[in-house]
C-alpha cells in the first residue's frame, strides 16, 4: 500500500491542485476557518472529483505538524527526476540552462526557501545530495509556496560525479565561497551554468570545491561575515537572472 505525504499551507495545497490534482486523494480543512481562498481550493478539489473532509483546530494539529494555515491535502509521494530525465531535459531546453546545486543543505526552511527563489529566478532544476542533506518533506514545501509543486527536484547519490557528467555536458561549475578572489557581479553567469551553494556554515565540501570551474563572493559591507545559504542563493540566481536579460 503506497503512502500518503502531507501537504500543508494555503500555497503549497494550492499549487499542488493546480499542477498535480491526480496525486491528491483527500483535502482536509479546517472546520473553523470560512474564506475565499479556502471556497477556491475547495473548488478546485471539488472540479477534481477529490474528497473533502472539515476537522477541528485540533484534529488538524494532530495530523499536520507545523503552520497548516487550516488547510492540507493528503496525496501520492512525488516524483524526483532522475540524472537521465534530467539530461533529456537539458538536451530540449529552449534557453540557456540555469541549475542550482545544494550541497548538504540539512535545514528544511533553508531548502523550501531555496526552492522559492530558484523558481521566482526560473532555474530549470534544483539538484542535492541523497545523504546528509534535508529531502522533500511537509515542512519544505510549507516554505516554498508551492515553488516545490513546480521545479524539477533531482537527488543524486554520488554528487562528485554528477559534477563531472554536467561539465560533459557543457555546464559550467560555479562555487559560492567567501574567500573566492572574484565577486558574483564580475563574473560572467550567462553561459551553461550551475550554481553551487555550500551547507549552512561550512559551506562547500572540499571534492565540491575542487570540481568547480570558478569560484565567487557576494561583497560585504558590514561586520557580519557571512548569509544565510537562502540569502545568498537568491543573490546569486537573481543576478544570473540580471545578467541573462
Amino acid at each position: 500500500m503506497t503512502t500518503l505525504e502531507s501537504v500543508y499551507g494555503i500555497h503549497a495545497v494550492e499549487a499542488l491542485l493546480q499542477r498535480h490534482p491526480r496525486r491528491v486523494k483527500k483535502l482536509q480543512y479546517q472546520q473553523e476557518r470560512n474564506d475565499q481562498r479556502l471556497t477556491k481550493l475547495l473548488d478546485q478539489a471539488q472540479s477534481a472529483h477529490i474528497s473533502t473532509e472539515a476537522l477541528s483546530k485540533q484534529q488538524m494539529d494532530e495530523q499536520h505538524e507545523g503552520n497548516h494555515q487550516g488547510v492540507a491535502a493528503w496525496c501520492s509521494p512525488s516524483h524526483s527526476l532522475s540524472k537521465n530525465e534530467l539530461f533529456d531535459l537539458l538536451d530540449n531546453l529552449d534557453h540557456t540552462p540555469l541549475l542550482l546545486i545544494l550541497d548538504n543543505v540539512t535545514d528544511p526552511h533553508n531548502l523550501g526557501a531555496c526552492m522559492r527563489s530558484a523558481e521566482a529566478a526560473g532555474v530549470d532544476a534544483i539538484i542535492i545530495p541523497k545523504h546528509k542533506a534535508v529531502g522533500l518533506n511537509a515542512t519544505v514545501r510549507k516554505v516554498a509556496c508551492g515553488a516545490a509543486e513546480f521545479i524539477p527536484l533531482i537527488t543524486v547519490t554520488n554528487l562528485a560525479q554528477f559534477l563531472k557528467q554536467l561539465q560533459s555536458k557543457g555546464i559550467w561549475l560555479m562555487g559560492a565561497a567567501g574567500e573566492a578572489g572574484q565577486s558574483i557581479f564580475a563574473a560572467d553567469l550567462t553561459p551553461p551554468l550551475a550554481i553551487i551553494m555550500g551547507a549552512e556554515g561550512t559551506g562547500m565540501r572540499r571534492l565540491t570545491r575542487e570540481h568547480c570551474d570558478f569560484l565567487v563572493n557576494i561583497p560585504m559591507k558590514g561586520a557580519v561575515s557571512s548569509l544565510n545559504v537562502s540569502v545568498a542563493t537568491g543573490i546569486c540566481l537573481f543576478e544570473a537572472l540580471r545578467q541573462r536579460q
